[in-house]
């Protein structure tokens, strides 16, 4: 079930991360969610097509920005 804006992703998703990062997790959770479609493709085929794409997702968040140890805020990574 691709997201087609950002106030369709996961609560939690809209609730910690900024309008920014919630561009990038969509994005890639749609990607993986085409991607992964085949249980053959995905590294463990036990998992979900859905739990691949939200790992897929969080990852690619996590290339771009950090969650601050002080505030808990996810902030752009320089």
């Amino acid at each position: 079930m691709p997201y087609e804006k950002n106030s369709e992703l996961p609560k939690l998703v809209q609730e910690e991360l900024p309008e920014h990062a919630q561009d990038i997790y969509r994005e890639a959770f749609n990607s993986a969610w085409e991607q992964y479609a085949d249980p053959g493709e995905r590294r463990d085929p036990s998992e979900s097509r859905e739990e691949v794409s939200h790992k897929v997702a969080w990852a690619a968040v996590k290339q771009k920005y950090g969650k601050d140890p002080r505030t808990g805020e996810w902030k752009k990574e320089a």
